[in-house]
């Protein structure tokens, strides 16, 4: 999938694209003339005639306690890389939660289908290795759109790669992979259809999506305590915790 993901991006970058006008040039994006090529793939295509079609349907037949197994399966699975990660970071806590809840979800909760830890007070804390290099001082590199996965970083990325390297995420089969990716994506896009018209009402949706995805990039960095210059634009929660 990563693969897929940097030869589509290498191919619209041998494509070329026009210089980005003065105003719309931004440091964290030196890449925008490349990226929002991809974004307008991504949006106008992609998501117009397959994932958004596909989450309709998903959402339709699909019933909430059935959606929400399916999350609760896929969150269990990360379980283990926000152990290590929290760890990598210094936070032995939510590293011993993460361990807990897995043990817990994995066996009285039926393979993570049922979220027993968080019953019993056992939260969720969501690392990853990008939170990690984020962490370790390691700066956010250029702003990437990704085709297929939308945005991310440099540093993201690449943290991305190193955390499909820790079971159980390694042991999954390419089939199992693919399983989990379109289960996880379905669901990302199924939850923001109440925040679409946030999206289409923006008066430039790629700056829109891209200050949204660094807000929430900072928000997780410190732990929903970021270090404010000035008050932020509010967006929908829902849509910041699905990019």
């Amino acid at each position: 999938m990563y693969k897929t993901a940097v030869l589509l991006f290498i191919w619209f970058a041998l494509v070329g694209c026009a210089q980005v006008p003065e105003e719309k040039q931004d440091e964290r994006d030196p890449l925008q003339a490349l990226n929002r090529p991809v974004y307008d793939f991504n949006m106008d295509v992609l998501d117009a005639y397959v994932l958004r079609p596909a989450a309709v349907g998903y959402s339709t037949i699909t019933p909430q306690p059935v959606r929400n197994g399916i999350v609760n399966f896929i969150e269990n699975l990360q379980t283990p890389v926000d152990g290590v990660n929290a760890a990598l970071q210094g936070k032995p806590s939510n590293a011993g939660v993460s361990v807990a809840r897995f043990l817990i979800n994995s066996t009285v909760g039926v393979l993570g289908i049922f979220d027993v830890a968080s019953e019993i007070g056992l939260e969720l804390e969501e690392e990853d290795f990008g939170q990690t290099l984020g962490v370790w001082g390691v700066g956010d590199g250029a702003y990437l759109m990704l085709p297929a996965m939308g945005p991310s970083t440099a540093r993201n990325f690449t943290g991305d790669i190193v955390d499909n390297f820790i079971v159980p995420q390694v042991a999954l089969t390419t089939p199992q992979s693919l399983l989990v990716f379109a289960l996880k994506a379905l669901e990302a896009r199924a939850s923001l259809f109440a925040q679409e018209s946030l999206l289409n009402e923006s008066l430039d949706p790629y700056i829109f999506m891209k200050d949204i995805y660094f807000q929430r990039q900072l928000f997780e960095l410190h732990d929903g305590n970021p270090p404010l210059e000035k008050e932020p634009e509010t967006y929908e929660e829902d849509f910041l915790e699905n990019l």
